[in-house]
C-alpha cells in the first residue's frame, strides 16, 4: 500500500495533546504516525512525499446537518439565489423553461427565493406565478425549504382546492374569501409534496447526486448528512453505494413518522459503500425568518399574541423519543423555538425519570437557534448535543433583530454558553439552505456580524480554535466517529482539507477569504482547486 507524508505546512491536528506535528505519515487511507520530517522519512524511505508548499493541512470538516439529496435535487430546479422582486422570479422562470428545452406539461420547480430579501417584503402568490403564456405547473420553494408558492395549474395538478383542510403542522395560503387557496404552503402543506411531483430517472438523479458531493469537496467536507431521509431518496443512496458512487461517507436520518422501515434495514447500521444509518429525525416546529419556529413568547409586533406553532403534539413527541431509546438509535430533532426546545426536553426528562438513558444515543437539538440559558443547562443534564445554524447570525440576524427584538435575537445559536455549560455543540448549514462552506460558518461563530454590519451577541462569539473543533472533532463525536475521525491521530481515518493559510494565525475577519486547496479522503484527493496546485 502506498504510504505518503505530508509536510512543508501548518498541520494542525486539533487534538487535545499538542495542536501542531512537523509531519505525518499515512497509509491505506489512515494515519500511521506523526513526527518530524527526517525521522519518518528515516522509517519511511519508500513513502511519497507531499510538500505543502505553506499551506495549512488539517482534518476535513464533517457536516453535523444537511441534506444531500435535497441539494443532489436543485442540481436540476432553477435557480431563484439573489432575486430581488417577484419580476426577477417571473424571469428566472421563464428563462429556465426557455433554456432546457420544456413542454407545456413539464413541471418547471425553482428553489432559492427569500421573501424577506424581497423589495415586496411578502411571498409571492399564485397570481404572480401564474404567468401569461406559460401554461406550465410552478412550484417555488422558499430557501429555508419550510415553505414555497404554487401557481394554479400546480394547485389543480395536485388536487388542493378550496375545499382541502390545512394539515396537521402546516397551512395553506387563502385568498380573501377564506377558502381559495392563493398558492402559499406552509411546513407540511409544503414540505409534504415531494412524494407528489414528478421525479427524474434514476440515471440524472445519480447525476446530479455527483455535482452535490462535488459541491460538498469543494468545500473541505468528507462526512456528510442526508438529515431527513425519505423512500425513493434512499433508494437512490442505496444504488449510489452499490455502484460506488457515493464518495462521501454519507449517514441518514430517516423521518421517524413515516419510514421507519428504512431504519431496520440491516445491510447498512455500518457503512456499506460510503452508506450508513445514523438515526431518525423529526421536526417540532418551523423557520424563524419565516416566523414559522414555535415560541414561548410572541414574535414581535405579532397579532394576537402570534408564537408560531408545534408540529406534534406532546404526547407524539414521548412516543417518538422511547421508540428511539427502545431501538438504541440517534434522534435528531429540527428545533427553532424555545418552546419546540422545551418540548424536546421534556419528553427525554419524561423517558430519564422512567430510568431510560438520553446519553447512550447522543440526542441532538438541530439548530436550537432560540434556545434558552436554562434550557442549555438541562441539555447538558441529558446528555442533548447543539448542532447550531450559527450562520444565521449573518444571513437572517437583522431579519431576527425585526422578529424577535434585541434580547432574544443576541442569544441564536448561543455557542460560546453553550460550551461553558458543557453541551458539546456543531455547527451546520443546512444546505441547500445555504451552501456547505465551511470556513464561512466559521467566520460567522467568530465574529457575529449581521448582513448589514451589526455585532449580533457579542458575548457568544467563539474562538477561531473552538470553531475549527466544532465543524471537526465535535462533529466526529455527534456521529459516534470519534474514534476514526476529527483529529489528524495515528489510527484515525486519512481524511484532511489543505487550506491556503492557516486559520489560527489569520485574522478572525479574513477566515471566510480562505480557500479549500485540497480535499483528501481515506488519503485519496477527491478535491483539488485548480488555480492551486501543490
Amino acid at each position: 500500500m502506498q504510504k505518503t507524508i505530508y509536510y512543508g505546512g501548518d498541520i494542525l491536528t486539533l487534538r487535545d495533546g499538542p495542536l501542531y506535528e512537523e509531519a505525518v505519515l499515512t497509509e491505506g487511507g489512515v494515519i500511521r504516525a506523526l513526527g518530524s520530517r527526517e525521522s519518518l522519512c528515516a522509517g519511511h524511505p519508500d513513502a511519497r512525499l507531499c510538500n505543502l508548499h505553506g499551506a495549512a493541512l488539517m482534518p476535513s470538516f464533517i457536516d453535523s446537518h444537511s441534506h444531500l439529496t435535497a441539494l443532489a435535487g436543485t442540481m436540476g430546479l432553477a435557480n431563484l439565489d439573489g432575486v430581488e422582486g417577484f419580476e426577477d422570479i417571473v424571469g428566472r422562470i421563464v428563462d429556465f423553461k426557455e433554456k432546457r428545452g420544456l413542454s407545456d406539461t413539464d413541471w418547471i420547480i425553482c428553489f432559492g427565493y427569500d421573501h424577506n430579501m424581497l423589495v415586496e417584503k411578502a411571498h409571492p402568490t399564485r397570481r404572480t406565478l401564474d404567468i401569461e403564456g406559460l401554461l406550465n405547473p410552478v412550484m417555488i420553494s422558499h430557501r429555508s425549504g419550510h415553505m414555497g408558492v404554487l401557481n394554479t395549474a400546480a394547485l389543480q395538478a395536485l388536487g388542493i382546492t378550496a375545499q382541502t383542510p390545512d394539515p396537521k403542522g402546516g397551512r395553506i395560503g387563502r385568498e380573501a374569501d377564506g377558502r381559495t387557496p392563493n398558492g402559499y404552503l406552509e411546513e407540511t402543506a409544503f414540505t409534504n409534496l415531494s412524494t407528489k411531483i414528478p421525479q427524474p430517472g434514476l440515471t440524472q438523479q445519480l447525476n446530479q447526486l455527483d455535482a452535490a458531493q462535488q459541491v460538498y469537496l469543494s468545500y473541505g467536507i468528507t462526512t456528510v448528512q442526508d438529515g431527513l431521509t425519505k423512500k425513493e431518496p434512499w433508494e437512490m443512496l442505496k444504488a449510489a453505494s452499490v455502484k460506488g458512487r457515493l464518495l462521501l461517507d454519507t449517514v441518514c436520518y430517516p423521518d421517524l413518522e413515516q419510514y421507519q422501515d428504512i431504519a431496520q434495514e440491516p445491510e447498512y447500521q455500518e457503512y456499506r459503500g460510503h452508506l450508513r444509518i445514523g438515526g431518525y429525525k423529526i421536526f417540532l416546529d418551523g423557520s424563524p425568518q419565516g416566523r414559522t419556529a414555535w415560541l414561548s413568547e410572541p414574535y414581535e409586533n405579532a397579532p394576537d399574541g402570534y408564537r408560531g406553532y408545534p408540529v406534534h403534539p406532546d404526547e407524539a413527541v414521548r412516543t417518538f423519543v422511547n421508540i428511539a431509546l427502545r431501538e438504541n438509535r440517534q434522534l435528531l430533532a429540527h428545533c427553532n423555538g424555545d418552546a419546540a426546545a422545551q418540548q424536546l426536553l421534556d419528553a427525554f426528562q419524561a423517558a430519564k425519570d422512567e430510568g431510560k438513558d438520553p446519553r447512550k444515543i447522543r440526542p441532538v437539538m438541530i439548530h436550537a437557534q432560540t434556545v434558552r440559558y436554562d434550557q442549555l443547562d438541562r441539555m447538558a443534564a441529558l446528555g442533548i448535543l447543539a448542532s447550531f445554524f450559527v450562520s444565521h447570525v449573518h444571513y437572517w440576524g437583522d431579519v431576527h433583530l425585526q422578529n424577535l427584538g434585541m434580547a432574544r435575537a443576541g442569544r441564536i445559536s448561543p455557542a460560546r454558553t453553550a460550551g461553558e455549560k458543557g453541551v458539546v455543540y456543531t455547527f451546520h448549514q443546512d444546505a441547500p439552505v445555504i451552501p456547505p462552506n465551511m470556513m464561512d460558518t466559521v467566520w460567522c461563530a467568530v465574529n457575529r456580524t449581521t448582513r448589514s454590519g451589526l455585532v449580533l451577541g457579542d458575548g457568544e462569539r467563539v474562538t477561531t480554535l473552538q470553531a475549527l473543533k466544532a465543524v471537526t472533532g465535535n462533529a466526529a463525536y455527534q456521529y459516534f466517529e470519534e474514534e476514526r475521525k476529527g483529529t489528524i491521530e495515528p489510527g484515525k481515518l486519512a481524511d484532511f482539507v489543505v487550506l491556503d493559510r492557516n486559520p489560527l494565525q489569520t485574522d478572525p475577519k479574513e477566515l471566510r477569504e480562505i480557500k479549500v486547496l485540497k480535499t483528501i479522503k481515506e488519503g485519496r484527493i477527491l478535491f483539488e482547486r485548480k488555480e492551486d496546485l501543490l
